[in-house]
């Protein structure tokens, strides 16, 4: 039967079971767009393409599955750039399908014309560029294999326009890919683990967004009360393990718990798992654990040793490792340990200030995790209110929070939002954000308009770019310079002019009455708080500082 190129994509996604992507047609696309029109895929019009790509990694981060998004050639695919780097750095399975100028054409500077292949190749974890229509059947399916095995990543497919519009007899379709299998590691490393893990005396289990992509939660937390090992996150691993478990120490790293920084350090074995030793997390990295053998458990074998040696390096899938780990160890009660911690430990991670203060972000949050389901998908841009959110939420399950960690995007909370809300529709989804960043993808609420979806967006407004504004404050002798905001726009008046209902704190007449309200509201909604502007958040570890040299350590917000 007679295909063109643009139709076999779509027939190929539909084969993956690909049932909803995102993205923006123009010129080089459009017979892509033409097939999608004759199809029963759904598609989300965004309002730009890095949107589309945000959305597609909402989607790719709360199930964990293959999300896709497209793009025209030219500006639409060099907008589509940070959501794959974004992607790539926080390993997560996402397909991007950009049009090209007619092969012909490649190379002579035509109408939008750029180099998609070359400017994606140090981002993503492989792309293509298509050069005959029959290379589809491989490509599109080997797209899918390479995003979802190993360590996930985006993959990028350029095609031609005059690719997808030429036709081919398709006699066989291939088989949908798989994700490739894992080796199966060796049992003699996991009894040396075993063996390192009864010999020592304090272990902790340092944890990472590994964890989670390979659905270890729930066997790391059997693991860690058969021998009572205490467990720390990144910020990418929260939701792991509940906030309120006796066994974990909350997030460690720059803006983490400062008395757990110090039972890191204290600690003779530090088991990694999914994690790669960024330098958020361990700070000043030659003095991060100097006395603990480390166990260094990754999907990646590029990671083992990259950053820190590991006295045992394990390459393989975090949940099989650890699953047959699990009748390996023995019971131990490690009271010695536990008492040790218990002298350092808070009974809450983190203060926060008065209840009545609806002007501190700390208490805004704290609200909303009263507030909403236990199984709400939190997202957030990048800032302080990022930070207030990872340390005050009570996060209980994995792929509930969802963050750019690696690139740090700000932009990211919307349109992830949507993304998760399109994958999730009974669930309740929040966005956090602040208002630098949610300048970044305003337009985007046409698109939550526009399909009338779950997420309360709430704005923390403190008219400044806020991570900025403290770091210039602590390190650069208080010269605050472009990052405060002397124009603040009417975030709700914006919110109402897309459609989507709004309600400002500020003028109500009992605040916290209100968020909850507007919480409890199904569809869409945008909160604005006016939150103090010279708040910093704390403890914090300076760039470069070990993370015992935490600043603000005894006064956590």
């Amino acid at each position: 039967m007679e295909f063109n190129g643009a139709q076999m994509i779509i027939h190929l996604l539909e084969r993956q079971g690909i049932k909803i992507l995102f993205g923006i047609p123009g010129g080089a696309n459009l017979p892509i767009y033409e097939a999608l029109y004759h199809s029963n895929l759904r598609h989300i019009l965004a309002r730009h393409e890095q949107g589309a790509g945000f959305i597609a990694q909402g989607m790719a981060r709360s199930t964990g599955r293959v999300a896709v998004c497209m793009a025209t050639s030219g500006p639409g695919a060099t907008n589509l750039l940070t959501a794959i780097a974004d992607a790539k750095l926080d390993s997560v399975p996402m397909v991007a399908i950009t049009g090209q100028v007619p092969a012909p054409l490649i190379g002579t500077d035509a109408f939008q014309e750029v180099d998609t292949y070359g400017l994606t190749l140090p981002i993503t974890k492989h792309n293509f560029l298509v050069q005959d229509t029959e290379e589809l059947l491989e490509v599109i399916p080997e797209a899918f294999r390479i995003a979802q095995s190993g360590r996930p990543g985006p993959v990028v497919v350029d095609v031609p326009k005059d690719i997808q519009a030429r036709t081919m007899d398709v006699q066989r379709w291939p088989d949908p890919a798989q994700a490739a299998p894992l080796p199966e590691c060796d049992g003699s490393i996991i009894s040396r683990m075993a063996d390192m893990i009864h010999q020592a005396e304090r272990p902790v289990f340092y944890i990472g967004g590994g964890v989670i992509a390979a659905d270890a939660a729930e066997v790391l937390k059997q693991l860690a009360r058969k021998n009572t090992i205490p467990v720390t996150s990144t910020l990418m691993g929260l939701g792991a393990v509940a906030h309120d478990d006796p066994l974990f120490l909350g997030m460690l790293g720059m803006h983490g718990n400062a008395q757990t920084n110090v039972i890191m350090a204290r600690a003779d074995l530090i088991i990694a798992l999914g994690i790669r030793f960024d330098d958020r997390a361990t700070g000043k990295i030659e003095e991060f654990c100097p006395g603990a053998a480390i166990i260094h458990v990754d999907v990646d074998p590029s990671e083992i040793d990259k950053l820190k040696n590991a006295t045992l390096g394990v390459c393989g899938d975090v949940k099989e490792i650890l699953t047959r780990l699990l009748p390996e160890i023995k019971n131990d009660e490690r009271k010695a340990w536990q008492g040790d911690m218990a002298a350092l430990k808070p009974s809450r991670a983190f203060a926060c200030p008065e209840s009545k203060d609806m002007n501190h972000p700390a208490s805004i949050i704290r609200f909303i995790g009263d507030f909403v389901p236990e199984d709400t998908i939190i997202t957030t841009d990048v800032g302080q209110h990022q930070m207030w959110t990872a340390q005050p939420y009570p996060f209980r399950h994995p792929m509930t929070f969802l963050t750019s960690g690696g690139l740090g995007t700000m932009g990211f909370g919307l349109p992830a939002a949507i993304g998760a809300a399109l994958a999730h529709p009974d669930q309740k989804i929040v966005c956090i954000s602040g208002d630098g960043s949610f300048l970044m993808n305003l337009q985007e609420l046409a698109t939550l308009a526009e399909n009338r979806l779950n997420i309360a967006i709430v704005i923390l407004n403190n008219g400044h770019l806020g991570l900025v504004r403290q770091q210039q404050e602590l390190f650069y002798d208080n010269h605050i310079f472009a990052s405060r905001f002397d124009t603040s726009p009417d975030f709700a008046a914006i919110a109402r002019g897309f459609g989507v209902m709004a309600v400002d704190l500020a003028q109500a007449n009992d605040p916290k009455r209100a968020l909850a309200k507007a919480l409890a509201q199904p569809g869409p909604c945008l909160i604005h708080a006016k939150v103090h502007s010279q708040l910093n958040v704390y403890p914090m570890v300076p760039p470069g500082a070990s993370n015992l040299e935490m600043i603000g350590g005894n006064n956590h917000v």
